[in-house]
C-alpha cells in the first residue's frame, strides 16, 4: 500500500484532494515520468501532492480541463508546478515541473 499523509490508496497510486475538494490521483507510471523528467523531484513526492492540496497559488492551464498548481519548496527549486487534468471518471496528476519563479 501507497501511505503519505496525502493518503495514499493502494499500490502505486497516490491521492489527495484539491483546495475544492476534489479526489485527485498520482499514478506510478506517471511518478516514475516525473522522477525520469526531473530526478532533483525525486525525494518531493509530498511536497507535490501537497501542492494540489495546498497550493501557494494556481493558475488555468493551456487545456480546458487542465490546472496548475504551484507549492513552496519543493526539491532544489523555490517552487514546484502540478499539473492536474480534470476529467469526466478520474481528475491526475499528469507532471510536475521545478520552477525558480511563479510565471
Amino acid at each position: 500500500m501507497a501511505r503519505d499523509e496525502s493518503g495514499g490508496h493502494h499500490r502505486g497510486v497516490w491521492e489527495t484532494t484539491d483546495p475544492e475538494g476534489v479526489r485527485v490521483l498520482l499514478t506510478g507510471s506517471t511518478w516514475r515520468h516525473i522522477v525520469h523528467r526531473h530526478p532533483e523531484l525525486e525525494r518531493s513526492r509530498a511536497a507535490i501532492l501537497g501542492a494540489v492540496r495546498f497550493p501557494e497559488t494556481t493558475r488555468s492551464g493551456h487545456a480546458r480541463n487542465e490546472e496548475w498548481f504551484y507549492g513552496r519548496s519543493a526539491g532544489p527549486t523555490r517552487w514546484v508546478r502540478v499539473v492536474v487534468h480534470y476529467h469526466d471518471d478520474r481528475d491526475l496528476i499528469t507532471t510536475a515541473i521545478p520552477r525558480t519563479e511563479v510565471p
